[in-house]
């Protein structure tokens, strides 16, 4: 299937592991030119120099903090300078630490807050005014199963994911008219660095182990295993397609079916 993203513009964030760097991976097979954007700058030229190898598409990379505005102002003019313009932007950040309500500080809900929303509203400021200048656009959130089902332990994650999506919902309808489409993407457990990592926080704090937390979450998931980043770019890489071009302001999970709800 031609996806029809050949010649098309993306910067993603948080693009040398886990998530990002499979969304990356994946639109560079389907053609894409690529602004990738990580706060490690040699795991970021690693990842890079991987996919340009691999591909043959043209990549850069912008390193930086998208929770910090100047940041997000560089990497995007970084973006345009090279290419002349931004089509499809893919946010994405690492997910906030795990904890009860009691046990976080209010800085842990300001960091979480420029992290999870503020660096969504800062990069889609930038590229809106390309996008409806071309009458063509893709804004792509990727935020997490936690917006749609909360998940115990995880407060910052499920407060700030939720308000991404009653941004996204919103906008999706402003700017809809110009052929621009606002999604939300909802992975779940994946096999990724994060999900290691908060495994391996939960399995501290029950004094288990790692494996057993993983295998608690496999029994939640109806397929029985954790998700793999390709599973998850494939469908991305359809939301910000020519091909999805009638779906915006949804938020749809590639979850293995660990949501319970029905819509």
């Amino acid at each position: 299937m031609d996806l029809g993203l050949k010649e098309k513009v993306a910067l993603i964030g948080g693009a040398s592991q886990g998530l990002g760097r499979a969304v990356a991976e994946e639109l560079a097979a389907e053609g894409c030119s690529l602004v990738l954007c990580a706060r490690n700058p040699q795991t970021l030229n690693e990842t890079c120099d991987a996919i340009r190898e691999k591909t043959g598409v043209h990549v850069i990379p912008a390193s930086g903090d998208l929770s910090i505005r100047r940041d997000v102002e560089r990497m995007f003019n970084e973006g345009v300078q090279r290419f002349g313009q931004i089509d499809i932007l893919v946010t994405n950040t690492g997910g906030p630490p795990a904890g009860r309500f009691e046990d976080l500080t209010p800085e842990n809900w300001e960091d979480a807050h420029q992290g999870l929303l503020t660096s969504v509203l800062d990069l889609t400021r930038l590229a809106l005014p390309g996008m409806k200048e071309r009458r063509w656009g893709r804004v792509l959130n990727i935020t997490s199963i936690a917006s749609k089902q909360p998940v115990d332990g995880l407060i910052l994650s499920n407060s700030i994911r939720a308000a991404v999506t009653g941004f996204a919902k919103t906008l999706a309808n402003e700017v809809a008219e110009f052929g621009i489409t606002v999604n939300n993407i909802l992975p779940g457990y994946t096999a990724t660095e994060r999900v290691d990592e908060l495994a391996q926080t939960l399995a501290a704090k029950e004094r288990t182990d790692p494996a057993g937390i993983r295998a608690r979450w496999e029994a939640q998931i109806p397929m029985k295993r954790l998700g793999r980043t390709e599973e998850f770019a494939a469908f991305a890489a359809f939301l910000v397609s020519e091909r999805a071009s009638y779906i915006t302001g949804s938020s749809v999970a590639v979850d293995g079916g660990w949501i319970r709800s029905l819509f």
